[in-house]
């Protein structure tokens, strides 16, 4: 990192900076850190991944160019007081990464949890990072801090040596200290340092601390700042308050696609504190308060020119008739095929469904001497900066976007429209302007999980060994699509189509398309060949991970001891994804006659590597669970000449608290691995179990999600 000057505006309340304005603080880095408390400062970059999660297509931008250079050089700092600040650039939004990362570095660092403060997804402050997604903060930025914490350690062991004048193997760390140098007593972390910056590299041979020995990590170490949620002492976007500040409101157009053709703001603009913003087809109002800018948006007079548009009706013929390149010949599939006993030809189908984010999208926006400072709810700061910076013409480095811990995102908060349109607004009236999306305007304009037809060919032989695997996905998307049971000369292929709604990143992206079809269809081949669905998939099953956990599901949820009726049914999925490997089960009820269907019991089995949190793994398991059930059985966009149907809770459906069944998490910590993701995997499983769970019960076999949104006679 150079040493050239930059703008910061420091949150007294946040970083704990109480001397600091909150706004226009000018220093360098040199100051800054003199005003966190001099100490060992450690830096690292995180490298661009999964440019598919990203929702960038593969761009990359910021400061560092998505590279990670192994020099220690500014992000863990200890200060003279003994505290510890972290910065990464990773954004908080409900997965409680804020405590996991926290626990990698005082397991490393032997320092109290409570004196390590992180400092995310800031701009100003934290290194360039691609992004929060893919389920890539455990496996990537807890093992790169896990290095640096580690690194900072042996460089504060070598400033003890030199106190102490004893050789290192005399020396413990422990609680913040450091001890064991004959009669003198412990000293501190920031007695060590004394304002000295220590530099050193980091390299893939740190000496970090395995699983099998943690004390910290591994643990379940309460939710950091977990209060201050509680109490709703945290501040979202939302509650951001700028002196002088104005609201603001967008005009949306008639339809996705829709033209301005005419427009009439004379009677908006007569009102009094009201500025009406006008830029090509972008609309806009400010005024000192949310209903005085509502009624401006109110009174403007529109009119607008739509194309006809596909409709929900008609979507699935829709993707398949506007696929991008046809299937090609399979002679090898076909060849297999005509050698099998049995083959069973399906196709599945995926609704678009919304990610109904808690807290909608929202934005704060300040420009000073042509610089940019936007509060937003993002997964990807660095990307909305990027993207704030082409917009307006200017260089990144005069745009600073900082994200407050964020209320949910669900792969739903990759882009930064909101932080644009406040933007926008702000420069227009000369003030800081705060815009808060409706929830209406959430459910119409972000985008969607993909919809998606997905067609699978098979065979299989009487003894059950699988002979064919023919697999087509439409649309929703190629993750998860690999079939992880034993199969000769598989075929599977994705097919982009042509979609008529915007979609993109979701928990778990296609893999809750793609586990759903595979493991749908192959319960339809068990009962083929008349097997137990869990023995018709070990016996076509190598993996040894994904065994364990449909093993050790099973053994929890006394697969062996129950039997269906009619009306009470079992049913069962597994699979692997982000590195993470899941068994659920399910029991329901289900009845004919009313239609009814009650998800009563779910069993999961999770192997994501070594545990970090076990408590909150369990929670976030328990999430995707309950999230899961809404694609599963209700949830589903409706849309007509592209407008939305039911963009607001009273018409889209998602799971109540009537609706949550019984749920039993199995955590499989294999100490021997390294940890992966948790936040996507866990809820592909539970839309198959469900499925078949339902089959079991009634006889019906239902292929497509959602699979009861106006019950079973629907």
């Amino acid at each position: 990192m150079n040493e050239q000057p930059f703008e910061m505006q420091l949150e007294p309340e946040r970083y704990e900076l109480q001397a600091a304005p909150l706004y226009h603080f000018e220093l360098d880095r040199r100051q800054f850190f003199k005003t966190l408390g001099c100490g060992v400062v450690v830096l690292f970059w995180m490298e661009a991944v999964l440019a598919q999660e990203s929702g960038r297509g593969g761009q990359r931008g910021g400061r560092g160019g998505g590279r990670r250079p192994m020099e220690i050089s500014a992000w863990l700092h200890i200060g003279e007081d003994g505290n510890v600040t972290i910065f990464t650039g990773k954004a908080e939004v409900g997965q409680n990464i804020r405590t996991s990362l926290t626990q990698a570095v005082a397991e490393e660092l032997r320092a109290p949890v409570d004196s390590i403060r992180v400092v995310m997804a800031d701009t100003g402050l934290t290194p360039f990072d691609a992004g929060t997604f893919g389920s890539r903060t455990t496996p990537d930025m807890a093992a790169q801090l896990h290095k640096v914490a580690a690194a900072a350690r042996e460089a504060l062991l070598d400033l003890a040596v030199e106190h102490f004048k004893t050789g290192r193997e005399s020396l413990v760390v422990a609680g913040g200290k450091i001890s064991g140098g004959g009669t003198k007593g412990p000293v501190t972390f920031g007695q060590l340092t004394k304002g000295q910056k220590i530099l050193q590299s980091v390299t893939d041979q740190s000496p970090t601390t395995p699983a099998s020995e943690w004390k910290v990590a591994g643990t379940s170490v309460a939710k950091v700042s977990g209060r201050d949620f509680v109490t709703g002492r945290h501040k979202y976007t939302s509650d951001v308050k700028l002196p002088g500040m104005l609201h603001g409101k967008v005009l949306r157009p008639s339809a996705f696609e829709a033209t301005l053709a005419s427009i009439d703001t004379k009677a908006a603009e007569a009102m009094a504190g009201v500025t009406v913003v006008r830029d090509g087809n972008f609309i806009g109002v400010t005024a000192p308060d949310i209903l005085q800018a509502t009624h401006a948006l109110d009174a403007i007079r529109a009119e607008w020119t739509s194309k006809p548009q596909p409709s929900s009706t008609e979507l699935f013929d829709y993707l398949k008739k506007n696929a991008q390149a046809p299937p090609e010949s399979a002679a090898a599939t076909d060849q297999a095929t005509t050698t099998a006993d049995h083959r069973l030809q399906q196709t599945y189908t995926v609704a678009y469904i919304a990610h109904a984010p808690l807290e909608p999208r929202a934005a704060v926006a300040d420009w000073q001497d042509g610089k940019l400072m936007v509060w937003t709810g993002t997964q990807r700061p660095f990307g909305v900066r990027g993207e704030l910076a082409q917009a307006f013409g200017i260089p990144e480095e005069r745009v600073r976007v900082i994200v407050p811990d964020t209320g949910s995102g669900y792969g739903g908060k990759h882009t930064g429209e909101a932080a644009l349109e406040a933007a926008r607004l702000a420069k227009a009236a000369g003030k800081p302007v705060k815009l808060v999306w409706t929830r209406e305007e959430e459910f119409t304009w972000a985008y969607f999980r993909p919809a998606g037809v997905i067609e699978v060919s098979s065979s299989v032989r009487n003894d059950g060994a699988l002979a064919s695997w023919e697999y087509h996905n439409y649309n929703s998307g190629n993750s998860g699509i690999r079939n992880p049971y034993e199969v000769p000369n598989p075929k599977t292929e994705f097919h982009s189509t042509r979609a008529p709604l915007r979609s993109g990143s979701y928990r778990g992206l296609a893999s809750t398309a793609n586990h759903f079809a595979r493991e749908v269809h192959m319960d339809e081949l068990a009962a083929l060949v008349k097997m137990d669905p869990l023995e018709f998939r070990l016996k076509n099953l190598k993996d040894a991970r994904l065994r364990a956990v449909l093993e050790a599901a099973a053994k929890t949820f006394g697969w062996d001891k129950v039997k269906s009726s009619e009306g009470h049914g079992f049913g069962l999925a597994g699979g692997t994804e982000k590195g993470g490997y899941l068994a659920t089960f399910a029991e329901v009820r289900a009845d004919r006659a009313s239609g009814s269907v009650k998800v009563v019991r779910v069993v999961a089995a999770f192997d994501c590597g070594a545990v970090v949190n076990p408590e909150h793994l369990k929670n976030q398991i328990e999430g995707s669970i309950v999230m899961g059930l809404g694609g599963a059985l209700f949830e589903a966009v409706e849309f007509e000449n592209g407008r939305i149907g039911n963009p607001r809770f009273a018409s889209y459906r998602v799971p109540r608290f009537s609706d949550v069944p019984k749920i039993e998490v199995v955590l499989v910590n294999r100490k021997d691995l390294p940890s992966a993701g948790a936040g996507e995997t866990p809820i592909v499983g539970i839309a198959p179990a469900i499925s078949n769970a339902i089959f079991a019960a009634t006889g019906i076999r239902l292929r497509s999600l959602p699979m009861v949104p106006d019950g079973l006679k629907g």
